[in-house]
């Protein structure tokens, strides 16, 4: 299946590692970390035999290592081999590796082509689409960044047989999120379903699908892209004190404990907030939620910040979002 995104397709499917043309460039790269290099690279070479010569680089996983320290290695890495400017970067990865390794080949040269290849959900379903890039900055997230497309992203959803229960439960939060924010149809099957017994392959399709339609009518965040940062205002926060102390926890997990926070903030009934908070508390595993005077320093340097407010994009009853509710430090 294709869904055809801003400039770019998403391919989603058994065969869809084999639907693009690696032939085209001078030299290609492959970005992973040590658990995609053994799980995953062995699936995609052996749909592309061709491309056993290229360059492999392995980066330490984790949110801890998405900083400036390891573009710099994976730029040295792209110069050491004399790539140009018709080479060719993989991202053979999660979140972070889509991330950064988009965001250091549209800096490499003033920028390389490169191909997003998702291996767990949440890059399947969120980060992988919708071509914002960047990395961490001084234990904040996201605080560089740049928006540039793929030339392709290729989904195939049996890289989720590669991921322990804990990845994948987490990963489903940004599922949820796509849910409460614009499909109460999708959040009543969610709910309905057991996690064990859903189709990934379909719910990867309908989460893109809301999110694909959001990004086409708002691509650079000026409108309602930001109903996508539902949850992540307080989340980013959540997981930015979790780094600064050095017990990094799942993006996932930070994020569905932030949408548990900013539903008790949206403009919901009380039933809707409870069928919201005994959701996520019976499906995920939450992170200690630390005070808010501990968040304050996060919250006060989120990119999405206006006239010194903190800003939230807020649930208007299940399936409907409110952009821009700008709160005082006073008020939270």
């Amino acid at each position: 299946m294709i869904i055809q995104a801003n400039n770019y397709p998403i391919v989603i499917g058994e065969n869809s590692l084999s639907e693009f043309n690696f032939q085209d460039y001078s030299q290609i790269a492959i970005l992973v970390d040590k658990n995609t290099k053994r799980d995953c690279l062995p699936i995609f070479l052996g749909a592309h035999p061709q491309l056993n010569n290229a360059l492999i680089i392995e980066i330490k996983s984790g949110e801890e290592n998405k900083n400036i320290v390891t573009c710099n290695f994976i730029w040295q890495q792209l110069t050491e081999n004399n790539f140009d400017r018709n080479a060719l970067l993989i991202n053979l990865g999660g979140g972070v590796i889509g991330d950064m390794g988009g965001f250091c080949a549209s800096t490499y040269k003033r920028g390389i082509d490169f191909v997003q290849i998702p291996t767990t959900l949440l890059a399947m379903v969120d980060a992988s689409v919708g071509g914002k890039l960047g990395i961490d900055f001084k234990g904040l997230k996201n605080q560089i960044g740049i928006f540039a497309n793929p030339k392709v992203v290729l989904i195939a959803p049996e890289f989720l047989k590669t991921l322990d229960e804990n990845q994948l439960v987490f990963s489903f939060a940004e599922v949820v999120k796509h849910a409460l924010i614009a499909d109460k149809d999708f959040w009543v099957e969610l709910t309905k379903t057991n996690f064990h017994d859903l189709i990934w392959k379909e719910v990867i399709v309908h989460s893109i699908t809301i999110k694909n339609k959001i990004v086409l009518n708002d691509p650079k965040e000026k409108g309602e892209r930001k109903k996508l940062n539902f949850g992540h205002t307080f989340g980013h926060a959540i997981e930015s004190y979790y780094l600064q102390r050095g017990t990094p926890v799942f993006h996932g997990q930070a994020i569905a404990l932030g949408m548990l926070i900013e539903s008790k903030m949206s403009n919901l009934t009380e039933i809707e907030k409870g069928e919201i908070t005994t959701y996520i508390l019976s499906n995920f595993t939450l992170p200690y939620n630390p005070a808010k005077n501990k968040l304050i320093q996060f919250l006060l340097n989120d990119k999405k910040n206006k006239v010194g407010k903190i800003n939230f994009s807020l649930l208007e009853g299940i399936g409907n979002c409110s952009i821009d509710n700008l709160f005082s430090t006073n008020e939270l």
